[in-house]
């Protein structure tokens, strides 16, 4: 008989062949000198028996054990594959290792789906390139991340377009709040409905219908424009209603991906896609103005939406149950850590308004959504009005604040995954974390109105804009918790208010600055933070209350 056997891999050679009819053993059929980093277990172990009936030249295959390659794997990234070949002449011989005594294992014939199996001559291995090993489910939250950057790029550009556009077509500031706030209107219709939808259909089609539809409106704005205001303010509503349904399609995806100990991070990692999405669009859209005129903002960054949604569809799926791709270890990990997994049928509004901390999150988000809407939305014009800066550097400083955001908020996210690891209550961790988001902008709006440099003021912008960002970890992570198989419904019913909030008060902004000042805008803000902090401290937990 003879029988040869190979492990093949990027650092490999075969072992030696025995050429005898004896049983192999470890002198014989020695590894070659570049094995040295395999287990020794797996270099003088095989499996005891393999008897083969009496039928002439019949190949056989056989499975390594999976206990001897996982060891393998453990200690080198590369493919491995086995293959055990014997050629029987005439009468059956056994193979068999002197090397461990009393071993029972034998070889074992492809039953398995999880081993490495070689058939015939055919070769199936174990891929080990790093970007094959990366785990899927952060592969999702990157696609959500990058989603969220053209989300806040194709919202925040019309802030810095707004003010050439309002010289060209003699706009007033009360017309320039009616358009900044027509974004709302349909990001406000979208919210339940795209939570509904969501939670029945899937994350992966509501999210990537979301940037589609809004990369269209985004590409249409200049001449909506130049057609008329009504129309402006249809395709800036239009606009409003792609980008309301990304953060309920984003919450059910993620709730069915990403294990509770990673939820804080991957929260806090997507939404700060969201703050670097506004640091990118602040930062170009006035080097594109200068150069190129201010239509060039929404042509160029509308065009970015059709490059994602090709990797979303090719990439993406709703539930780790319908990802062929997932390797079995990480979807056991997945499937065992997540507690959203069946879809939803029915909606059970009346109890889901029943509990006080669904509507601890829905005031929260109210008074936390007012603040951080006009700063998003009116920031440049404080710059250009009130610092006198001038058009490029309202857009460049008004980046600081956002990676400011995007920096605290991943900070925000480690901490609050840290304490729940450390034993301290989900609960406990929520309230602390929103607190700081809540009080932390209260303090730094307060002090605006008594610097009097501009450094002072975006510092102080900078220093309110960071501790807002903790609200990733507080309010925006408790979606997950309470109700993790209605995640899409609750935020879209919560953001619902956020978004009313930034209706009212992108408008109000507008109203007050005609009749008041800027101080008057920053009290408002302020007054509302508190009356968030007291609630959410009152009535919110970290428990789930729904199943």
């Amino acid at each position: 008989m003879n029988a040869e056997v190979f492990l093949i891999s990027n650092s490999l050679s075969p072992l030696t062949r025995s050429k005898d009819h004896s049983p192999l053993n470890p002198k014989v059929f020695a590894p070659d000198s570049n094995l040295k980093w395999q287990p020794r277990r797996f270099r003088n172990r095989f499996s005891e028996v393999v008897r083969v009936g009496k039928n002439e030249n019949v190949g056989l295959w056989a499975e390594l054990r999976e206990e001897e390659l996982g060891g393998i794997l453990d200690r080198k990234r590369s493919a491995v594959v086995g293959k055990v070949w014997a050629d029987v002449k005439s009468k059956p011989f056994d193979i068999s290792t002197d090397s461990v005594a009393g071993s029972s294992e034998s070889v074992k014939f492809g039953k398995s789906l999880n081993r490495v199996v070689l058939k015939g001559e055919e070769e199936v291995g174990v891929v080990g390139e790093w970007w094959e090993q990366f785990p899927k489910r952060w592969v999702i939250v990157i696609l959500c991340f990058s989603a969220f950057l053209l989300c806040n790029m194709d919202r925040v550009n019309m802030s810095i377009a707004i003010l050439p556009m309002s010289k060209e077509f003699d706009w007033n500031p009360a017309t320039v709040g009616l358009i900044q706030s027509s974004f709302f209107w349909g990001y406000l219709l979208t919210q339940i409905a795209g939570g509904i939808w969501a939670d029945t259909v899937g994350g992966k089609r509501v999210l990537g219908f979301g940037v589609i539809w809004w990369s269209i409106a985004t590409a249409l704005t200049p001449v909506a424009a130049k057609v008329g205001l009504p129309f402006l303010l249809v395709v800036r509503a239009f606009m409003g209603i792609g980008e309301g349904v990304a953060m309920p399609a984003m919450n059910n995806i993620l709730s069915k991906w990403i294990p509770v100990a990673e939820r804080s991070r991957s929260l806090a990692l997507v939404y700060s896609g969201m703050y670097l999405g506004s640091v990118t669009g602040l930062a170009f859209s006035p080097l594109l103005i200068d150069k190129f005129g201010w239509p060039s903002v929404f042509y160029s960054f509308g065009s970015l939406g059709t490059v994602w949604f090709a990797v979303w569809l090719s990439k993406a799926r709703s539930s780790p149950l319908e990802d062929p791709e997932l390797r079995p270890e990480e979807k056991k990990l997945i499937i065992s850590s997540c507690s959203s997994k069946e879809p939803v049928k029915t909606i059970p509004w009346g109890l889901i308004l029943s509990k006080p901390p669904v509507w601890a999150l829905i005031v929260s988000h109210f008074c936390h959504n007012w603040g951080t809407f006009i700063l998003l939305t009116w920031m440049p014009t404080y710059y250009h009005q009130v610092l006198n800066f001038n058009l490029t550097e309202s857009g460049l400083f008004c980046v600081l604040p956002w990676l400011t955001m995007a920096f605290s908020a991943n900070l925000g996210g480690w901490i609050a995954d840290t304490l729940v690891s450390r034993g301290l209550s989900v609960t406990t961790v929520r309230k602390i974390m929103q607190t700081v988001g809540f009080l932390g902008p209260a303090f730094f709006l307060t002090q605006l109105s008594h610097v009097n440099s501009p450094a002072m003021a975006v510092l102080c912008m900078s220093c309110s804009q960071g501790t807002d960002a903790f609200s990733q970890s507080g309010l925006y992570s408790n979606h997950q918790d309470i109700a993790p198989r209605y995640s899409g419904v609750l935020l879209g019913l919560s953001n619902t208010a956020g978004v009313l909030a930034g209706v009212l008060g992108t408008a109000a902004t507008g109203y007050i600055l005609q009749h008041g000042s800027w101080d008057n805008v920053f009290e408002v803000s302020v007054g509302l933070y508190l009356v968030g902090t007291v609630v959410w401290n009152l009535f919110s937990t970290g428990k789930k209350i729904l199943d």
